[in-house]
């Protein structure tokens, strides 16, 4: 079945188009005072409307969550732990730099949510990093390095990691030991209630060739963004360096989507959203054809290029995708929770009715 996961806010939500201007969530100013407001302090504070979203995307039949790493936004772990004890069945995905801290304090936390989970944590390690944000971090790690740490940090991770049950022995490890150029570890290892856990899924994302062979040796699920020219080389290619690896990597791909009623209506928000942010170029004009648009960037979206269309053609157009190999989605759109339900109620089951329709699983069954 194929998976479909929602990228949460980090920085408050709203309907406005102008990032700064969605006041859901504590950013952006204040909403505006009206006879319904509850200015009662302490009544609904900024996580309350984010558990808003995650309780959503788990109602709304999604498969998880994504807590993304945003330098001025909420912090990914903090987020992802609340999302993990708010769901009962959604897997949730904190994205975070390898500089975030080593690779056995990481997995240790990591052991910690997966007990608190029953094991629904994964990782998605973000290793191409703006460069002013990377030195505010104090992270002095840059070009092709960055991703030799990216695949020592792995490997230190799931060095530590016992999957299987090690009785606890006071402070001594289970042997691990690694030298490496950013880490090194002597007789590492977790025993006794931090052993006996499943590592958490690696998303991984980027196209460059460094990106794709990290994929390859240590990812399990590949990231895409959609590109004018499409997304079936770099595919291509992910598929190549796993198999010469001995491994398989699934592909994802990370789209905004504006899907109503009708293929009118959708391009009616995207106009209204556009309008409200530049004057020119019109939004037409960023039109790529196949329901792609290219106009998500200027509305605060980390992808430039998303889907707007109809429920059935964007259900259409994500089917084309999974003809392609991809096997992941992450989706996003706001308002969030508005959205959410869209997805959930209107386009999943038109996506995926083998796995999201009662009908198509009882004849199966």
């Amino acid at each position: 079945m194929t998976e479909f996961l929602w990228r949460l806010p980090a920085r408050g939500d709203g309907r406005r188009a102008e990032p700064g201007l969605r006041n859901r969530g504590g950013f952006g100013g204040r909403s505006a005072v009206t006879a319904a407001t509850d200015v009662r302090p302490g009544r609904f504070g900024p996580f309350d409307d984010l558990h808003q979203v995650v309780h959503a995307a788990e109602l709304s039949g999604l498969d998880g969550v994504l807590a993304p790493y945003d330098a001025l936004g909420e912090e990914s772990w903090i987020v992802a732990g609340g999302a993990l004890r708010a769901t009962r069945h959604a897997r949730v995905v904190v994205e975070f730099h390898p500089a975030f801290g080593t690779p056995v304090y990481a997995a240790k936390m990591s052991t910690t949510l997966q007990r608190l989970s029953r094991g629904r944590l994964a990782w998605r390690i973000a290793v191409e990093t703006d460069q002013a944000d990377a030195r505010a971090r104090g992270d002095r790690v840059v070009g092709d390095d960055r991703y030799v740490r990216a695949a020592e940090f792995l490997t230190v991770a799931r060095g530590v990691w016992n999957e299987t049950p090690v009785p606890g022995a006071g402070f001594a490890g289970t042997g691990f030991d690694f030298a490496g150029d950013h880490y090194d570890v002597i007789d590492g290892g977790f025993r006794g209630i931090l052993s006996g856990l499943p590592f958490p899924a690696v998303y991984l994302s980027g196209t460059s060739a460094q990106a794709v062979e990290l994929s390859a040796r240590h990812g399990d699920v590949h990231v895409f963004t959609e590109t004018p020219d499409g997304i079936a080389a770099t595919v291509a290619l992910l598929d190549d360096s796993a198999a010469a690896a001995g491994r398989t990597v699934r592909a994802g791909l990370e789209l905004p989507i504006i899907a109503r009623e009708t293929e009118q209506e959708a391009w009616a928000r995207a106009h209204r959203q556009w309008a409200e942010v530049r004057e020119t170029p019109p939004a037409a004009a960023l039109d790529l054809g196949d329901g792609r648009w290219a106009g998500f960037a200027e509305l605060g979206y980390p992808q430039p290029i998303g889907l707007v269309g109809s429920y059935e053609q964007v259900a259409q157009r994500l089917s084309d995708y999974i003809g392609a190999g991809i096997e992941t989605f992450v989706l996003s759109g706001h308002p969030h929770i508005e959205e959410v339900h869209r997805t959930g109620e209107h386009l999943l089951h038109l996506v995926d009715p083998a796995g999201r329709t009662l009908a198509a699983q009882e004849a199966t069954a």
